[in-house]
C-alpha cells in the first residue's frame, strides 16, 4: 500500500481520530450515530430547493426562520400550532427584554402551569384520535 493512496489516507485519518471515534464506547449517554441531527437537518436540505422560489431573499429568510422555530418546538415536544397561537397573541405587547419567555423550551414550562393546559399529548394527531 502506497503512503499517499486513498486507503492509506483513510487509515491514517481513522488512527488520528480514534479517540473521538470510540468515545461512545466509554460514555453510555452518547449515541453511536448522529441520526437525530441528520433528521433535523433534512428539512433544511429540502427547504433549500423550496426557498429558491420564495419570491425574494427576505421571504426565503422569513420562511427559514419559521421552519427553524417549528423544528425547535418539535425538539422540545411542543405542539407548534399551540405555541404559535399563544406567542403571536402575546408578543406584540411584550418588551424586547422579555422576549426570552417565548423560546419554545421556556414557553413549554410556563404553558404547562396554565390551568387550560391539556393533560394529554398536544399534537393534532393525538387530539384527533382521542375517543369522545
Amino acid at each position: 500500500m502506497l503512503p499517499r493512496s486513498p486507503i492509506a489516507k483513510a487509515i491514517t485519518y481513522a488512527q488520528n481520530q480514534w479517540t473521538a471515534l470510540t468515545t461512545f464506547t466509554t460514555r453510555g449517554y452518547l449515541n453511536i450515530d448522529n441520526n437525530a441531527s441528520e433528521r433535523a437537518l433534512k428539512r433544511v436540505a429540502i427547504g433549500r430547493k423550496n426557498w429558491l422560489f420564495a419570491g425574494n431573499d427576505a421571504a426565503a429568510e422569513n420562511h427559514a426562520r419559521l421552519w427553524s422555530l417549528i423544528a425547535s418546538c418539535e425538539r422540545h415536544q411542543v405542539d407548534p400550532q399551540r405555541y404559535l397561537t399563544s406567542v403571536l397573541a402575546k408578543i406584540g405587547q411584550t418588551p424586547r427584554e422579555d422576549l426570552e419567555q417565548f423560546l419554545p423550551d421556556v414557553w413549554k414550562a410556563e404553558d404547562a402551569a396554565e390551568p387550560n393546559h391539556p393533560s394529554t399529548e398536544t399534537s393534532p394527531l393525538a387530539s384527533s384520535t382521542r375517543s369522545t
